[in-house]
């Protein structure tokens, strides 16, 4: 893994062609098939994705890991803290 990779993902939720708050409420859902410290991404094309993944990591106290250009939309990585 390079310095400019995000850490690979154990578990992918693919919520590209849904409207926010589904690609959130899928994470929120899956978040615990990974172990505490593992990555797990959300795919979405949904602009409002950008802003809302990385603010409902904060409020849920898991790390924002990445966003990362995966046509179409983006991979978002984050990492379970709890």
């Amino acid at each position: 893994m390079s310095e400019n990779q995000p850490p690979t993902a154990l578990v992918t939720v693919e919520a590209r062609g849904h409207k926010c708050p589904i690609p959130i409420i899928w994470l929120a859902r899956r978040i615990h098939e990974v172990p505490i410290g593992a990555v797990i991404a959300v795919t979405a094309d949904d602009p409002a994705a950008s802003p809302d993944i990385p603010a409902w990591c904060r409020m849920k106290m898991h790390e924002f890991v990445a966003e990362v250009p995966a046509y179409p939309g983006s991979a978002f990585h984050i990492r379970r803290m709890y």
